[in-house]
């Protein structure tokens, strides 16, 4: 469940990176460097 909790953040963080970087927009881009900052303390508590 964890596991598949922190996929799910890493794979919608990547997406919002790519529809940022593409539209050339920034806050989808910044939404995804959250996520991943979100997944990384995630990821940290469950050691």
């Amino acid at each position: 469940m964890k596991n598949s909790l922190l996929i799910g953040l890493i794979i919608i963080a990547i997406a919002m990176i790519v529809i940022g970087i593409s539209a050339k927009i920034l806050p989808p881009a910044l939404t995804g460097v959250g996520f991943i900052i979100i997944a990384k303390l995630f990821y940290k508590k469950n050691e």
